[in-house]
């Protein structure tokens, strides 16, 4: 077993849990990845045809290209490019969820993640949820890109802020992604 996996269950009155949808930030794309999706699932395939004709007047590339794998192999790697499309297929996700009954309580997010569960929720129109998608990835790969470095770290938030004392006002910490506890993380 992983030292950093946990495991157990939930106890209670027996009756079934609330559903939590939770989705990503950038890092668990891959080329290709929505191929087998878009070939077999009518519903995931005209979410994301919504989901491309909502980016198109943001974007200069093709959604279904970088989900089926057929766009330049360097493409994916661009954050503006990456966070669209893996909005796109959590989207479409969703919407194949829900046509197999699966509706759930509550979304969230962290990241472009956060994006989709609004747009999910009904909190975002696809329309608005795509332009802030698509807009706020391009202002990270064109305006904030280059003018800082961030690294991970397994500290807790006081222990890393102890260490970044001397460089005040210089370094800080940006996130605290899950507790340290007793040394180790949980």
């Amino acid at each position: 077993m992983t030292p950093n996996l946990t495991t157990g269950s939930v106890t209670g009155s027996g009756a079934p849990g609330r559903l939590v949808l939770v989705f990503p930030g950038q890092g668990a794309q891959w080329a290709g990845m929505g191929r087998t999706l878009l070939e077999g699932s009518a519903v995931f395939r005209a979410r994301i045809d919504e989901c491309a004709r909502a980016l198109r007047p943001w974007v200069d590339w093709s959604l279904t290209d970088v989900l089926r794998g057929e766009a330049d192999e360097q493409t994916l790697g661009r954050v503006d490019v990456v966070q669209p499309a893996s909005f796109a297929m959590m989207v479409g996700l969703a919407a194949l969820w829900e046509s197999l009954g699966v509706r759930p309580d509550a979304v969230v997010g962290h990241s472009q993640g956060e994006i989709a569960a609004a747009c999910v929720a009904g909190v975002l129109s696809l329309a608005d949820a795509a332009r802030i998608v698509a807009v706020r990835s391009q202002a990270i790969a064109t305006t904030l890109s280059g003018r800082g470095g961030m690294a991970s770290v397994m500290l807790g938030a006081d222990e890393a802020n102890d260490r970044l004392a001397a460089w005040a006002g210089r370094l800080e910490v940006a996130v605290v992604n899950m507790p340290v506890l007793g040394g180790r993380r949980r």
